[in-house]
């Protein structure tokens, strides 16, 4: 009888216990914003890149979740140490660093408003489904059998986003709210449609080339965030399943970022980014990766940015600087 393997990162059918396994045999970390597991170094900021981080441990398949305890959470002395070691830190900081309170050093950037919900597809009927498929809606996982009638389904799922806020850890889409990350995956799902998201719609392509990419869809505006340092700017703007090939960033000026991005699901995002403050064009690189374009932005000046873009509202504080601390 096959079994549902407990190991983190893995989570396949077995009934084979000898069968190789791919896992991750630390817990999960989540601090200061990033996300990363303990047993390797990986870090990222958002729960889809999380949920993707490779496995590192390799083993065999098991019934018993035998993850290591979380470390137990530090004394109020050893909080009291650290917050003064960051104090005489902050004191022995250039200029145009310790202007910022220590407050505001911290790692905390503020994103702009999330994207309204994506409207759920629906598998076409007419696509065969292969035995094992996973349902791809959060929180459902149930795996396709062979030959299994599909009338009568019911898919019990999260149609919102994970939600991670001062400890506490939900969706969305519902109220309940966990402390423990393993409670938080064993949240049942709040929605349910009559039938499982195993494939999704049917891609129509003539000539080997995606026909829905004719027609793109225009985003007028996405997520971003950033922090920084003394001397860089680090932006997320993200936008999932961005094509290399045919998308184009350049540092055209001392304020200036031209993007034209597209993705490999047809859509696209072009606009003229002013920055705050200057930058060094050469200096300056971006990255792409799956959920997001990372921008690394070289401070002229090294002077701090309450905001990243020249028209955003701000306060005039100065949002974040500083990298967050490795875990």
């Amino acid at each position: 009888m096959a079994q549902k393997c407990v190991h983190k990162g893995c989570g396949k059918l077995f009934s084979n216990t000898e069968e190789p396994c791919t896992y991750h045999q630390g817990p999960p970390v989540f601090h200061e914003g990033q996300k990363g597991w303990k047993c390797c170094k990986p870090r990222v900021l958002t729960f889809d890149e999380f949920m993707t981080i490779p496995p590192c441990t390799t083993g065999t398949h098991s019934t018993v979740d035998d993850t290591p305890a979380p470390d137990p959470p530090p004394s109020n002395e050893d909080v009291e140490a650290k917050i003064k070691a960051q104090k005489e830190k902050q004191e022995n900081l250039p200029p145009a660093v310790s202007r910022a309170p220590i407050a505001q050093q911290a790692p905390r950037p503020t994103p702009s408003p999330a994207p309204p919900e994506a409207e759920e597809e629906d598998d076409d009927p007419s696509l065969p489904v292969p035995a094992g498929t996973t349902c791809k809606r959060k929180a459902c996982g149930k795996a396709y059998a062979a030959g299994q009638s599909r009338e009568g389904e019911e898919c019990v799922h999260h149609p919102g986003q994970p939600l991670f806020h001062e400890g506490s850890k939900g969706w969305t889409c519902c109220k309940r709210r966990v402390l423990e990350f393993d409670e938080f995956l064993k949240l049942p799902g709040c929605t349910t449609k009559s039938r499982h998201l195993f494939l999704g719609a049917k891609k129509q392509k003539q000539d080997g080339v995606n026909m829905e990419a004719e027609e793109e869809e225009v985003i007028k505006e996405v997520r971003n965030d950033f922090y920084q340092t003394a001397t860089t700017v680090i932006a997320s703007l993200y936008l999932k399943n961005i094509d290399k090939a045919r998308s184009r960033v350049e540092f055209t000026g001392k304020q200036a970022v031209e993007l034209d991005l597209h993705t490999s699901d047809g859509k696209s995002y072009e606009t003229s980014m002013t920055t705050f403050g200057s930058i060094e064009p050469g200096k300056s690189s971006f990255k792409i990766m799956g959920t997001k374009l990372e921008l690394t932005l070289a401070k002229a000046d090294g002077s701090g940015w309450p905001v990243l873009r020249a028209e955003d509202p701000h306060t005039g504080e100065i949002i974040q600087a500083g990298r967050a601390g490795r875990v």
